[in-house]
């Protein structure tokens, strides 16, 4: 049961404060838009005109790359004990055709108790959670011991250049927990999938298309890798079966370009390159080397009974799969909170992609716990939306799970 303290934690949540501000976060357009030069930057002026404005912290808005920022804040009680971040992203997916929305994609509009969005779910409101989450600890009159770090980053749904620059520079060397609040249902994620991200390039020679036997054609041997890389994907399924958590392991060709970019593309041309791009999702019973020893046996393979196949893959992007264990205390703190707040037990799973939490924990060993409003098959599509109780329910969750956490030591543990 919640005690005293933490019934005006819970009070101190203002539930229209926390639908406006996700509504404000929502029609701010972050979408990457090279073509435009647009950037999460409006979204992290008005992040940071925020924290200084309601928080009285001035906040740090560091660039992570080009026009590219994050934003960071700490909240210090002045008692000693561990530090915990909340951590989020201010970029978003772009809405793409609007005429597949049957609503603004960045009107933030609320419709049979749904606010709807580009970002509403992914993650708008997990951005809000943790703002409003950091101001009732600071705003209650509720003692509590430690630090609240807010770790607004960029570029989430890119290479993550954002929370790998706010580790470099050093803000997660203290702390010793972090809430994620993705869109997750508000089910207590304890791991997440690992990626692998590789490019291939398949080289040719281009002919005219009524004479292809001058030439050699990429596209078919591309496809061939296409069906092999199928057939190691289905063998994986098999091999590792499907995870507790995080379900089974794929290998997903996401984008196939042929000729490749800066090549003029002609019907009756065959081209001299065919490029592709290919997100790998593993689970725990899956090691990155192996896997990737195993597709370039795959291209080798493919080269030796064709002479003319010439195929390089190159891995751009490693990212391990990570996971704690329900006795972890940030973990037994949101637990409890979850069901003091909402009088359910808690659900157990999984992320079936990474967050920044990722790195998090990879690099500095810090656990992390996803559990965010928003449900879980929606963030990207069009008419993406988050159900206004279940982010209610979030943060008051939330500052209860925080409360706890601060409170389960009197000094935090040293990370390396």
């Amino acid at each position: 049961m919640l005690n005293e303290r933490e019934r005006r934690l819970v009070a101190a949540i203002d539930t229209d404060e926390l639908v406006r501000l996700t509504q404000d976060l929502v029609r701010i357009d972050s979408v990457i838009r090279p073509e435009t030069g647009n950037t999460e930057r409006e979204a992290v002026r008005f992040v940071a005109g925020w924290i200084r404005r309601e928080l009285g912290v001035e906040p740090r808005i560091e660039e992570a790359g080009p026009g590219r920022e994050n934003v960071i804040a700490t909240l210090d009680s002045g008692q000693p004990g561990p530090c915990l971040m909340l951590e989020g992203h201010t970029d978003v997916v772009s809405e793409g055709a609007r005429e597949r929305w049957t609503r603004d994609p960045f009107g933030a509009e609320i419709a049979d108790g749904r606010l709807y969005g580009r970002g509403s779910c992914d993650m708008k409101a997990g951005v809000a959670v943790a703002l409003l989450t950091a101001k009732a600890l600071a705003k209650a009159g509720v003692p509590w011991r430690g630090k609240i770090r807010l770790g607004l980053v960029c570029d989430e749904e890119g290479m993550m250049i954002g929370i790998k620059d706010f580790i470099r520079r050093g803000h997660a060397d203290d702390v010793d927990a972090c809430l994620v609040p993705e869109p997750e249902e508000n089910q207590l994620c304890l791991s997440m999938k690992g990626a692998i991200r590789a490019k291939i390039l398949v080289t040719g020679r281009m002919a005219h298309g009524a004479m292809p036997l001058s030439g050699v054609n990429p596209n078919t041997r591309l496809a061939r890798i296409v069906l092999a890389f199928e057939r190691f994907e289905a063998e994986e399924k098999r091999r590792c079966g499907s995870d507790e958590y995080l379900g089974l392991p794929s290998v997903t060709f996401t984008v196939i370009q042929s000729p490749p970019p800066g090549s003029p593309a002609q019907l009756n041309v065959m081209p001299g390159e065919a490029l592709a791009y290919v997100d790998i999702r593993t689970v725990p019973k899956q090691d990155h080397e192996t896997v990737r020893n195993a597709l370039r046996a795959i291209l080798a393979g493919l080269a030796a009974d064709d002479p003319e196949f010439k195929a390089a893959i190159e891995f751009i992007e490693d990212r391990p799969v990570v996971a704690i264990g329900k006795d972890e205390p940030i973990v037994r703190a949101a637990a409890t909170a979850f069901a003091d707040v909402t009088g359910r037990e808690p659900v157990y799973n999984g992320v079936p992609g990474a967050t920044d939490g990722t790195y998090l924990s990879a690099w500095k060993g810090i656990p992390c716990l996803v559990n965010g409003p928003g449900p879980r098959h929606v963030p990207h599509q069009a008419d993406e939306y988050v159900e206004v109780a279940e982010l209610v329910e979030a943060a008051r969750v939330y500052v209860v799970a925080a409360h706890r956490f601060l409170a389960s030591a009197t000094q935090g543990r040293k990370r390396g």
